[in-house]
């Protein structure tokens, strides 16, 4: 189930919110309700992979628990290894098998020899959110950063608090646990309003802008060869790039207005990132609790800053590959993830000898080029369609063709896309944003903002159940 479906808009929500604000102010009855429909949430999409996640979290949980009880160091380092056996183990079996069965298939075949044939295994929704989630819980308590939870409930909020569960964000657990013990206290009704006018909003990037943008990229990149031209190539890219923006800020937006209509704050996962300056600024705006997880759990354990210049361009690197490897198992993600890499080592090497253009626009429109182009060979698996498309979008042929034609509501569509995405560049903007997530509202604003969140989740269902385009990119991951 996905928050941007009719079953969930029009039955899961509203009986969820029913049920909720008629519970009274009691923190283990509202936990139990929040947990019964998470289950139900993940299961009904999920339902054979439900007990797994039980299992595995179960199994997680108490070898944490004894992590944390052990005074010897080779002990505690030695159960802290089996809980990461167990969550990296089970992210690799379900995401990665495939992939490396293929690829040794692949080099046995070039030795005339004959490969291993199994079936496909089915990847479970969201299992990177919550493995990553799982390894933070172990590490944090290994590092005696945060006690473990006493409750295995407690632990099961934590990993499969459905606002959360299926594309994120990614929570540090010790951001989250000491929530769980106030939400039931801050849930107030300027709260709900404010997280559902979040929602709405999020609901309308996702379906009227992310799915009218993602309807013509995909229009695009099923064409024949002989119909592409660079004007129509790079047309796919930007919708494309204005698609993945929108689909995953927006259900991240969902997901925030979700957690906030219940007491829990999340951490935000994107701040206006295409109007980056640079590489390395765009990854701290981009899929923020990514990039934060990754510098927790992978770049500072390499060494981070504190390591020579050689050392920490392998470490960047070797990140990159990393996060691009987890986007999904197949090449042109790892590619995608060097690509990104190389860039930052790049900025650095360039910044620490001091080339840094001073003039705003021309960086970012550096930056957005770069990132645009980096889409292109994340969107396409197939490595010969991705070298198709960059090479067309760098051939200058603008040749008139007479059979492709544009979608009707596309263009309206991108001209909202790029204003959204560029809008926070005016100071005057970016004032309203702020005041519009963070603020204080008077009962005039919240009537406005609540009008203006009806419009937009009428909007979305009306579109939805039309028939509309409506897929979600980081459902497989």
């Amino acid at each position: 189930m996905v928050f941007s479906s009719i079953l969930f808009l029009c039955v899961f929500l509203p009986a969820f919110l029913l049920v909720f604000s008629f519970l009274p102010r009691i923190k283990t009855l509202r936990q139990i309700v929040i947990l019964f429909f998470s289950l139900f949430f993940y299961a009904w999409g999920e339902p054979r992979f439900t007990l797994i996640l039980l299992a595995t979290t179960l199994l997680d949980f108490f070898v944490v628990a004894q992590l944390d009880k052990q005074t010897v160091a080779n002990k505690r380092k030695a159960l802290l290894v089996v809980s990461l056996a167990i969550n990296v183990g089970l992210l690799f079996y379900f995401k990665y098998f495939n992939f490396f069965v293929d690829n040794g298939n692949l080099i046995a075949s070039w030795f005339g020899c004959g490969g291993w044939h199994m079936d496909r295994i089915v990847l479970p929704a969201g299992i990177s959110f919550f493995i990553f989630e799982s390894i933070t819980y172990a590490v944090d308590v290994y590092r005696r950063a945060h006690p473990p939870l006493k409750n295995f409930w407690d632990y099961q909020m934590y990993i499969i608090f459905f606002p959360k569960l299926i594309a994120g964000p990614i929570v540090r657990y010790g951001d989250f646990a000491e929530q769980l013990q106030h939400h039931h206290q801050t849930d107030a009704y300027a709260e709900r309003i404010v997280g559902f006018v979040r929602f709405c909003i999020g609901l309308g990037k996702k379906v009227l802008l992310a799915n009218v943008m993602g309807a013509q990229a995909d229009a695009i990149y099923a064409l024949p060869a002989d119909v592409v031209n660079t004007s129509i190539a790079w047309v796919g890219a930007v919708a494309y790039t204005f698609q993945i923006y929108f689909d995953f800020s927006g259900y991240s937006d969902m997901a925030l207005g979700l957690a906030r209509m219940m007491g829990i704050r999340l951490p935000e996962n994107f701040n206006s990132p295409y109007i980056a300056q640079s590489i390395t600024e765009f990854w701290r705006r981009w899929h923020i609790t990514l990039g934060a997880w990754m510098k927790n759990y992978i770049y500072i354990p390499l060494g981070g800053n504190q390591v020579n210049t050689k050392r920490l361009y392998i470490n960047l690197l070797l990140v990159f590959l990393i996060s691009g490897l987890w986007h999904g198992a197949s090449w042109n993600f790892v590619i995608w993830g060097a690509y990104h890499g190389l860039f930052l080592m790049v900025e650095r090497w360039l910044c620490g000898r001091g080339f840094q253009s001073k003039i705003q626009a021309l960086n970012i429109v550096y930056t957005f080029f770069v990132v645009v182009v980096g889409w292109v060979i994340f969107r396409n698996e197939n490595l010969d369609r991705c070298v198709f498309f960059l090479q067309k979008m760098a051939a200058f042929d603008f040749s008139f063709s007479q059979v492709f034609f544009f979608k009707a509501n596309f263009f309206p569509m991108l001209v909202f896309a790029v204003f959204f995405s560029f809008c926070t560049l005016l100071r005057v903007m970016e004032l309203w944003q702020n005041h519009l997530f963070y603020g204080v509202w008077k009962a005039s604003h919240q009537l406005i903002y609540v009008f203006m969140g009806l419009l937009l989740y009428a909007l979305a269902v009306i579109y939805i159940s039309n028939g509309g385009y409506n897929p979600f990119i980081y459902f497989k991951f």
